[in-house]
């Protein structure tokens, strides 16, 4: 018996000694693991915080809101009070972003998110880790606190912003002052808006007298897509949920003003007149597409007993997404619409009207263009290494204006009461060329990352999709003309 367990001791020291070995050459098994090549961190769940962690990876995957981000906490890299920036909510989520897109370097291979939910509830969010959220609705808390927390910056020239107050537009005369500390940072990326931000169209046309009320204008963060019936045999696909978003519907009971007047000017004076109510035909359509477009896909339903339900069904997505057919147009005048057709350029790059420069999308697409490009028909070879796409891409069609790449989506498992959120999100670009777009895909579940093929995301269940809207190379070259100009 002796004589076994002396062996059983050589064999552990024999083990200890090449542990001691592995971990002087190669280091700990986690620092290897860090290392593989095209991986992310994960994130630690704190108590089903899967839904935190589903969008943080997603939100990291789309390099203009990280610029955004950086330009918008520019203000607090020259305050001296450096331990109040944790009390903002910008400058900790522009650090776990960076962290999670490979921007800074990391010791760890699983991130805490636990100081974002500090920050949060400080904007008197309370955010349960031990009860079931939704990724969605955390994506609205997020850019509605960004927005706040904008809003709260001064929106006017400081008194004691010398620089400001000695433009010639605002006084020929030289103003100084002494303060006795240093001067408020004033920046002008607060006025600007986060790449999530687009604009909906609202509007309504009389079925009576056609007469058409003033377009409504309405903000979004995301688009909130209902899944239509489906119909047996035929897949529902992503298009068809954004042609059924933007679907004209009739509204009955509403007053119109133009049929009040027309019976007014046809009776005898003195005579009352009650307000002519007809029905109005209503659609929706998108006034301002923004740099990063998020989708929504609703997938809760009610049954007839008024319990909820999940809907499970598969809607087909593209990894490119074109947007122009559900963009909103300014209605042109018929006689300038053979000036228009001379000038079919300007439907893709920015040109010049009446001396202004204008918008591709301030006229309607001429009538005998060639048919707008399809949804799905790009592949990620036609993008540049500067994350543009080549005119000559599209020979047999009109070069989109609006087109979107997908960069992220997030799934969830499970029923309405209970279940688990994923992400399929892109590699980070490579360093030496930070502008690309990656073709490799990875599944991240919390701390769990592993490489993903397309094909593998595009069967997906998707809940949210993230997509980033790329340029042509004339676009991009006008784009930075224009912010030169500015």
């Amino acid at each position: 018996r002796y004589k076994v367990m002396k062996n059983w001791g050589v064999i552990g020291g024999v083990a200890a000694a090449l542990a001691a070995g592995m971990y002087v050459l190669w280091g700990p098994i986690t620092e290897r693991k860090r290392r593989r090549k095209g991986l992310v961190p994960g994130l630690l769940n704190l108590g089903n915080t899967c839904f935190m962690n589903s969008l943080l990876q997603g939100l990291s995957s789309c390099p203009s809101f990280i610029k955004w981000l950086e330009e918008f906490t520019a203000q607090y890299k020259t305050d001296q009070n450096q331990s109040t920036e944790h009390q903002y909510l910008s400058v900790t989520l522009l650090h776990l972003l960076r962290a999670l897109s490979c921007q800074e370097v990391t010791e760890d291979d699983v991130l805490d998110a636990s100081g974002l939910l500090e920050v949060l509830r400080m904007y008197r969010w309370q955010i349960s880790s031990f009860e079931e959220q939704d990724a969605h609705e955390l994506f609205h808390v997020l850019t509605s606190s960004l927005e706040d927390e904008r809003d709260r910056q001064p929106r006017v020239t400081h008194l004691f912003d010398v620089h400001s107050l000695e433009q010639p537009e605002i006084t020929q005369k030289q103003i100084t002052c002494r303060t006795r500390g240093p001067l408020p940072p004033m920046s002008n990326h607060w006025k600007s808006q986060h790449p999530f931000h687009g604009r909906l169209t609202s509007n309504m046309v009389c079925k009576h007298c056609e007469h058409q009320s003033p377009v409504r204008y309405d903000t979004f963060d995301s688009l909130s897509l209902s899944i239509p019936a489906a119909v047996w045999g035929r897949p529902m696909t992503l298009d068809q949920c954004l042609h059924h978003f933007i679907s004209s519907e009739s509204v009955k009971d509403v007053v119109c003003d133009n049929c009040t007047k027309i019976q007014a000017e046809g009776t005898l004076n003195g005579q009352s007149i009650e307000n002519q109510r007809t029905t109005f035909v209503k659609q929706l359509k998108l006034g301002k597409l923004p740099q990063c477009l998020c989708i929504h896909l609703q997938r809760l339903s009610w049954s007839n007993q008024g319990t909820p339900l999940k809907r499970h069904e598969h809607v087909q997505f593209n990894e490119f997404l074109t947007m122009d057919i559900y963009k909103y147009h300014i209605p042109v005048h018929k006689s300038s619409q053979n000036e228009l057709n001379q000038k079919n350029s300007e439907e893709t790059t920015p040109g010049r009207k009446d001396g202004i420069a204008v918008k591709p999308s301030d006229a309607e697409q001429p009538s005998g263009t060639k048919p707008l490009f399809m949804n799905g028909a790009c592949l990620s070879s036609l993008l540049t290494s500067s994350g543009t796409f080549p005119l000559a891409a599209f020979p047999e069609c009109s070069p989109p204006v609006y087109l979107y790449c997908l960069m992220a989506v997030v799934v969830h498992h499970g029923d309405m009461h209970s279940g688990h959120f994923v992400t399929y999100r892109r590699s980070p670009p490579s360093p030496k060329n930070p502008l690309s777009v990656s073709s490799q895909w990875l599944w991240i579940s919390d701390d769990t990352v592993r490489k993903a093929s397309l094909q593998e995301v595009l069967s997906s269940s998707a809940y949210l999709l993230f997509y980033e809207r790329v340029h042509s190379r004339v676009q991009h070259q006008s784009l930075e003309l224009r912010a030169e100009e500015s």
